[in-house]
């Protein structure tokens, strides 16, 4: 029982600060699960983040699949609403004064400072992923390339994963 306690422990205090989504608390959930309470590996981490963003639907079913890997069906429901449920009642009595005040500059300024904390986030999100899963040169290069094809053409992000994954089967990435 005190692992399901601690895994909405976790994902209760990790709700609170996902500004930008899911993948904003990345660097410190990894921190958490792999660091901090050993439930597993980085490389384990990084394959389940991995399984989450292919799988249709939201970006923050890692926290599911986290939940199940630790503490299996009850671990999966703990984390998925322990991640879900303090930010959704934050944002609930927040958003009623939110719209009152509008008009208000502090909100305005709220606003703009949060957009730079968010974009800081998720950047550190894509820096621990990338460190977690570049085993070599190789890879490195690859994940390099693959950003930059995405960032600088209109491929289909799908596409340039799509050939990164083949050029991983075919064994040319280790």
């Amino acid at each position: 029982m005190s692992t399901l306690i601690t895994l909405a422990l976790v994902f209760g205090q990790l709700s609170l600060l996902a500004f930008g989504g899911a993948n904003s608390i990345l660097p410190d959930l990894q921190r958490q699960v792999v660091g901090n309470h050993a439930w597993m590996t980085g490389h384990e981490f990084a394959a389940l983040f991995a399984l989450a963003q292919a799988a249709p639907g939201p970006n923050m079913m890692v926290v599911s699949l986290i939940g199940w890997r630790v503490a299996g069906l009850g671990g999966t429901l703990v984390a998925t609403i322990g991640v879900a449920l303090p930010s959704s009642i934050l944002t609930y009595i927040a958003s009623g004064y939110w719209f009152q005040f509008r008009d208000r500059p502090w909100r305005k300024a709220i606003q703009a400072g949060l957009l730079p904390v968010t974009i800081g986030l998720v950047a550190a999100s894509a820096a621990l992923i990338t460190a977690t899963t570049t085993l070599d040169w190789r890879a490195g290069l690859v994940t390099a390339v693959a950003a930059g094809v995405i960032y600088f053409t209109k491929y289909h992000p799908l596409l340039v994963l799509g050939g990164a994954a083949a050029l991983g089967a075919a064994g040319l990435v280790g």
